[in-house]
């Protein structure tokens, strides 16, 4: 007898019903793990002041509204690096601008005013002269009142060649703060010098210009802008219901908001195991007003996955580090 329209539509919306619901659960399912897992621990500019970042605009002088310091410590040096590693970090966090005399300072602003006793660009200055600046002169939480750090940063920035020869078995992710071929180039050229390990433990993020000439010559590290994200999140929830990573989120650092994270395909520990097995990396924040934050508190920590074992961002690697050190003694 001939099935009417009526029931095969009827049937073909339950066939369809039922197909979505399984891949929806086979896909997102977490697999089963055995002892406890914690996050692995990314610390942003070594051990940093930190500030509220949500009140933080792109031109914004953050030294000038820090909160009072529980440290001692200055982003972006030498002893905030090994600070963050002992602590436990897994990977640090750093900046670097080209200075005029075409070396890599390791430095977020691109005004030496925000931090320094100087004025101008990094570009205005030889590296030689950067060197002998106060990093820690602009810091201040009480709207200019006090400088508890002014004094304490002479001599302190590094550059790019002093952070690879003083942590050459330590993973960095570097920021590219400038623009175009230029760095790119005089990136490329530092990075030649090092040998495979420690070009292995480096992933860079930043402008699309210079990440594009690192690509080409180091086309298995790990690289992360904002463009590359956003294909790479459309292109795996277009297809990842099937656990297929498309070449888009391949060999990339992927920085993602907590929040958003969860409607990936297969989160958290099916999607953790699949860009693994993509040779990429996954990293969480925490939404902030319009800036991505990290993981400072341990209510922030409550927020995560049970077992989650990927990596979380930290401007607090102080307080996390301690946190998980703990946690492990249990």
């Amino acid at each position: 007898m001939a099935m009417s329209k009526t029931t095969g539509l009827k049937l073909l919306i339950s066939t369809s019903t039922f197909l979505i619901a399984f891949l929806l659960f086979t896909s997102c399912q977490t697999i089963p793990s055995g002892s406890q897992k914690y996050p692995k621990l990314l610390a942003h500019r070594g051990l940093a002041q930190t500030f509220d970042i949500s009140k933080v605009q792109w031109d914004t002088n953050t030294a000038a509204i820090i909160y009072p310091p529980e440290h001692p410590y200055i982003e972006n040096t030498l002893p905030s690096m090994e600070i963050a590693f002992s602590y436990g970090a897994d990977i640090v966090e750093f900046d670097i601008r080209v200075t005029k005399d075409k070396e890599l300072a390791v430095f977020h602003d691109y005004l030496v005013d925000y931090r320094t006793e100087k004025q101008g660009l990094v570009s205005d200055y030889t590296l030689a002269e950067l060197k002998t600046m106060d990093v820690g002169y602009g810091y201040t939480a009480d709207s200019g009142q006090t400088y508890p750090l002014r004094g304490t940063g002479v001599g302190l920035l590094p550059s790019f060649d002093e952070v690879m020869a003083r942590f050459p078995d330590k993973k960095f992710l570097v920021h590219i703060r400038d623009g175009g071929e230029e760095i790119g180039k005089i990136l490329l050229e530092k990075l030649k010098k090092l040998d495979k390990d420690q070009t292995d433990n480096i992933a860079v993020y930043g402008n699309d210009t210079a990440l594009g000439m690192i690509r080409k010559e180091y086309p298995e590290m790990l690289i992360l802008s904002a463009k590359i994200v956003k294909r790479a999140v459309l292109d795996y929830m277009l297809v990842g219901w099937s656990g297929y990573v498309p070449k888009s989120m391949r060999y990339i650092h992927l920085h993602l908001p907590l929040n958003f994270a969860s409607f990936l395909w297969g989160w958290p520990n099916r999607f953790l195991d699949r860009i693994s097995k993509a040779n990429s990396r996954m990293v969480l924040v925490i939404r902030r007003g319009q800036w991505s934050g990290g993981f400072d508190t341990e209510e922030d920590l409550r927020k995560l996955p049970k077992n989650y074992s990927g990596f979380i961002w930290t401007d607090r690697i102080d307080r996390i580090g301690a946190f998980y050190k703990e946690k492990t003694r249990e």
